[in-house]
């Protein structure tokens, strides 16, 4: 069971729940009440459960990408996976896609419903959200799937970044914010904004750590473009305007978890290749901190 287990990639959960945690929290604006009448707390949990799938979903079809393609073939210095490691078959990834995918459709499905289908007399004058999510839904597990596996797989054409930033960020953040309000705000779309930058900081570490062995590989990232160096000041830019817009917006609570990045920028900064992987937990966790003090 555990081969199964680590190509789940647990770690990367906790970042995939920053942007519905932090448009939740907003929704509620530091007082929780709102969100414990009605189905508000079981569109929270659906929406978590939805996110979390299509994470799964995005590791799994990333990982049989990356060995389709060669690209994880011997790498040094980073985990090796089910199907690098030869502890499960490629059917047997397969079958986990197909399970996760459908856990997608399921909890998504159940999510546009409880927001929009409940009670049952709104579904008529809800119908137009209804389609919009149901193409979301649909647009983010192409995303998931397609972001290292297939012909045209966008993560090897350096747009991995743009496409974390979208639906890691903004899009989930938005759609947190909309499902519990069914209206959009400024604060709420440059909350998504900034959320979603140190979002694509973990891809751009991961990113920085594995370039010279997606170089070697044909695998085109925004790092292996820009260089190590390169991709050491674009990572301190996205968590420095991060605090920036949260700064901006009001939200000093963002000041918190600052003396955390600037440790975190600084290791990156005197580190290299595979030590890097040892600031990844530290930038997922922070993040998620950043989207809970939403809530305040």
């Amino acid at each position: 069971m555990s081969p199964y287990i680590q190509s789940l990639r647990l770690r990367t959960l906790p970042l995939s729940m920053s942007g519905i945690v932090l448009g939740t929290g907003l929704a509620g604006k530091g007082n929780l009440h709102p969100l414990l009448e009605g189905k508000g707390v079981l569109v929270f949990i659906l929406a978590i459960l939805t996110t979390l799938s299509l994470q799964i979903l995005s590791n799994l079809s990333n990982e049989l990408g990356d060995a389709l393609k060669g690209t994880d073939t011997n790498q040094k210095g980073r985990t090796a996976y089910g199907l690098q490691a030869g502890t499960i078959t490629e059917k047997q990834i397969k079958r986990m896609i197909w399970l996760f995918l459908a856990l997608c459709v399921l909890f998504g499905s159940a999510l546009i419903f409880t927001a929009f289908g409940l009670p049952i007399s709104n579904i008529q004058s809800q119908i137009s959200n209804i389609l919009i999510f149901l193409g979301l839904g649909a647009l983010a597990i192409i995303g998931a799937v397609t972001y290292t596996l297939g012909k045209h797989s966008y993560g090897y054409l350096g747009l991995g970044d743009l496409g974390v930033f979208l639906f890691f960020g903004l899009l989930s953040t938005l759609g947190g914010y909309y499902l519990q309000t069914q209206t959009l705000t400024a604060e709420a779309v440059w909350c998504g904004v900034a959320i979603g930058l140190p979002c694509v900081g973990v891809l751009n570490l991961n990113n920085v750590r594995d370039m010279n062995n997606d170089r070697a590989h044909g695998k085109r990232t925004l790092a292996s473009m820009l260089g190590v160096r390169g991709g050491k000041i674009y990572q301190t830019g996205l968590l420095v305007i991060c605090i920036l817009i949260f700064i901006c917006l009001g939200h000093w609570w963002v000041l918190c978890v600052t003396p955390v990045w600037v440790w975190h920028l600084w290791f990156i900064w005197t580190h290299e290749s595979s030590e890097l992987d040892r600031q990844m937990p530290v930038l997922m966790l922070s993040t998620l901190v950043v989207a809970g003090l939403g809530w305040l």
